[in-house]
C-alpha cells in the first residue's frame, strides 16, 4: 500500500515507518496521523517484523503537528482534533511488538509527543527535543504533559514545558528523555541492530511485558502486581515458555513461534 506521508516497508526484522513529508518538515497533519496508524497496523500484523520503527529521516523527526491545520481548529473541534492524535498514541502503545523512534535532527512538540507514545527512543548527536506550546499561547493536547512527566519526571517536564526551548542530544540522554544516544546519521540503523537483537526473543513475551508497563503504569501497586502475575500466568501457558526454558537448558538457540 501508498501511502501519501510516509513510507513503509519491513527491512529485516524491523517494519519502518519513515515520515515523508519534506515541506512541511514532517509535520503531522489529520492524513500523516491516520497514515501512521494505518501503517504501524501493517507493521503489526507482518509476522516477519519483530519491532517497528518510526522515524523522520536524517534532517529531521517532525517539527510537530501541522499548524496549517491547527490554526483553522475551532474550540468546539478541538477535543476531536486532539483525539486523533491520542488514537494513534494509543495505536502504538498497544501494539504487540516493539515500538522505536529513531530520530535525527529536531523533535518538536506533536513530533516528540509522537516519539514519547513509542516504546524506546533512539536520539542521534544533533538532534534537539521539545515542545513549543507556550510559545504559542497553547497546551500540547497530543499527550505530551502527561507522558514526559512519566518519562523524566514531573520537574523537568514542567521546566520544558514552561522555557518552550530546546534541549540538545546530550541533555535527553542525560535526562531518560532517550535511551539510546548514538553518532549523527545512525539513529535508524542502531534501531534496527535493536530489532535484530528483538527477532531472537519470545514475541509473546514482548506482547506481555509492553501491557503489563504501560497498563501498570495507571494502577497502584498491588493492582499492578496483579496484572503482572496474570499476565506470567497466560505466559506459562504458552509454547514459547516450554521452547524457551527447554532451549535454555539444552544449551540451544530457542525457536519461539508466537503461540
Amino acid at each position: 500500500m501508498s501511502y501519501a506521508t510516509l513510507k513503509a516497508a519491513r527491512e529485516g526484522a524491523a517494519f519502518v515507518i519513515t515520515l515523508e513529508r519534506p515541506e512541511r518538515r514532517n509535520a503531522l497533519s489529520r492524513q500523516a496521523v491516520a497514515e501512521i496508524i494505518d501503517a504501524a497496523r501493517r507493521g503489526e500484523a507482518d509476522a516477519g517484523a519483530r519491532a517497528v520503527i518510526v522515524t523522520g529521516g536524517l534532517q529531521y523527526f517532525s517539527a510537530g503537528a501541522d499548524l496549517t491545520e491547527a490554526i483553522a481548529v475551532q474550540p468546539d473541534a478541538a477535543a476531536d482534533y486532539f483525539r486523533g492524535f491520542h488514537r494513534l498514541a494509543e495505536t502504538l502503545e498497544t501494539l504487540q511488538k516493539p515500538v522505536l523512534a529513531a530520530i535525527e535532527g529536531f523533535c518538536f512538540t506533536g513530533g516528540l509527543e509522537l516519539a514519547l507514545a513509542c516504546d524506546i527512543r533512539i536520539g542521534a548527536e544533533g538532534s534537539s527535543y521539545a515542545i513549543t506550546s507556550a510559545r504559542i499561547g497553547t497546551v500540547a493536547g497530543a499527550g505530551g504533559t502527561q507522558r514526559l512527566p512519566r518519562v523524566i519526571g514531573a520537574a523537568r517536564a514542567l521546566e520544558m514545558l514552561f522555557a518552550a526551548e530546546p534541549i540538545d542530544a546530550a541533555e535527553a540522554w542525560r535526562i531518560g528523555l532517550i535511551n539510546r544516544l548514538v553518532g549523527k546519521g545512525d539513529a535508524l540503523a542502531q534501531a534496527k541492530r535493536m530489532a535484530d537483537v528483538y527477532a531472537t526473543r519470545g514475541p509473546l513475551s514482548h506482547a506481555y511485558v509492553k501491557r503489563a508497563v504501560h497498563r501498570g503504569l495507571q494502577m497502584d501497586l498491588a493492582a499492578g502486581l496483579e496484572l503482572e502475575v496474570e499476565l506470567a500466568t497466560k505466559a506459562y501457558a504458552t509454547q514459547d515458555k516450554q521452547e524457551g526454558i527447554s532451549a535454555f537448558l539444552e544449551k540451544r538457540v530457542a525457536k519461539f513461534k508466537g503461540a
